[in-house]
C-alpha cells in the first residue's frame, strides 16, 4: 500500500517556541489517520505544513508523491481541506457558494452535490452569516467533497459542535471513505474511535506513535488483581505496565504492552498467587489518558 502522506524529521519553530518536533508518519492510502493530541501539542501546525500553508524550520513532507512546499492547483484540485476556523465569504448564499467553486475542480459531481445538499440538509438560499457554526462546517465539507477529492484533510471538525451535527458530519465523511483517504485531527476521542483505522499521537509537538487503531486498542488492558491479603506495588515492574495503584486487597494497572501468555508470565514473577484476575480492554480515551500520566511522572522524575 502506497502513502498518500509521508513526513521525514517535519519540525516547526516560531520564534523561540518549538511548535513540531522532527515529525516522521505516514498516512497509507485508503486510510483513515487520526492526529490526535490535547490543545496545543502541534496537530494544526502539522496540517498547515502539509497544506504548505506555513513552511517547514527543517524536515520535509510528501502529499499526493510531490513535495507538500510546490503544492499546486493540479494537487489541490485533488484534496478536500475543512479547518475549524475556516473563513468562508459571509455574504454568499450556500447555494451560490458551491455555485462558486465549481470552476475550480474539473471533477466536480453535480449529483453528488446534490446528494450533499440534502444529506447535511443544506439551506441554499440562506446566506453564510446567517448559518449556525455546525451548519458552516457542513457546508464547507459539502464544498470540499463535491469533487470527490483523493485526499480529504479535517482540522478539528468537531470543536464545539452539537452530537447530532456531529454524526450528519461523520456520516458525510464515511460516505466518502471508500474513494479517499482521509487525515482528521481531533482532541474528541470518543468520536474518532468509532470509526479511524489508524491514529497518530502527538503532545507537545512530538509524535508519540503511530499505528493502526485495532494495534493500539489490542494492546492495551486494564488489570485488577485481587489478594488474599493487603496489596502492595513491587519495585523493578515492567515498563509496560503503567497506572499501577493499590488500595486495600487490589491493584490496578494498565498494560500497554499486552499479550496474554506473557503478561500472565509477569504477573505470576511479579505477584505469586492471586485470588482473581480481571482484564479489560481500556477505551482510546483512557488510553491517552494513562500516557499523558506517564509522560508527566516521567518527567517528575527527571527534574528531580
Amino acid at each position: 500500500m502506497s502513502n498518500i502522506i509521508q513526513t521525514h524529521e517535519l519540525s516547526k519553530r516560531f520564534r523561540r517556541t518549538d511548535a513540531l518536533r522532527g515529525l516522521n508518519f505516514e498516512v497509507p492510502q485508503g486510510s483513515i489517520l487520526a492526529l490526535v493530541g490535547p490543545n496545543g501539542a502541534g496537530k494544526t501546525t502539522a496540517i498547515k505544513l502539509l497544506m504548505n500553508i506555513h513552511r517547514a524550520s527543517a524536515g520535509s513532507a510528501e502529499v499526493l508523491g510531490v513535495d507538500s512546499r510546490t503544492l499546486g492547483p493540479a494537487q489541490f484540485a485533488q484534496i478536500g481541506y475543512v479547518s475549524e476556523n475556516q473563513e468562508m465569504p459571509e455574504w454568499m448564499s450556500v447555494g451560490y457558494f458551491l455555485d462558486y467553486w465549481k470552476p475550480f475542480y474539473p471533477t466536480w459531481d453535480r449529483d453528488l452535490e446534490r446528494e450533499l445538499v440534502r444529506q447535511l440538509e443544506l439551506p441554499l438560499d440562506r446566506k453564510i452569516n446567517q448559518l449556525s457554526r455546525g451548519m458552516k462546517m457542513k457546508a464547507a465539507l459539502a464544498s470540499s467533497l463535491a469533487y470527490r477529492p483523493k485526499l480529504i484533510v479535517l482540522d478539528e471538525p468537531f470543536s464545539g459542535l452539537d452530537a447530532l451535527v456531529r454524526d450528519e458530519l461523520i456520516e458525510g465523511i464515511l460516505d466518502r471513505a471508500a474513494e479517499s483517504t482521509i487525515l482528521i485531527s481531533s482532541h474528541d476521542l470518543a468520536e474518532i474511535e468509532s470509526f479511524a483505522t489508524h491514529v497518530a499521537f502527538l503532545e507537545e509537538g512530538s509524535l508519540r506513535f503511530s499505528e493502526e487503531m485495532d494495534s493500539l486498542t489490542g494492546r492495551f488492558r486494564e488489570i485488577t488483581l485481587t489478594f488474599d491479603h493487603e496489596a502492595s506495588v513491587p519495585s523493578n515492574l515492567p515498563q509496560a505496565w503503567l497506572d499501577v495503584e493499590a488500595s486495600g486487597s487490589v491493584l490496578r494497572l494498565v498494560d500497554s504492552l499486552y499479550e496474554e501468555a506473557t503478561t500472565a508470565a509477569a504477573i505470576r514473577t511479579n505477584f505469586g498467587d492471586v485470588r482473581d484476575i480481571r482484564i479489560a480492554t481500556v477505551p482510546l480515551r483512557s488510553i491517552f489518558v494513562t500516557l499523558a500520566r506517564a509522560d508527566r511522572a516521567a518527567r517528575r522524575s527527571a527534574k528531580k
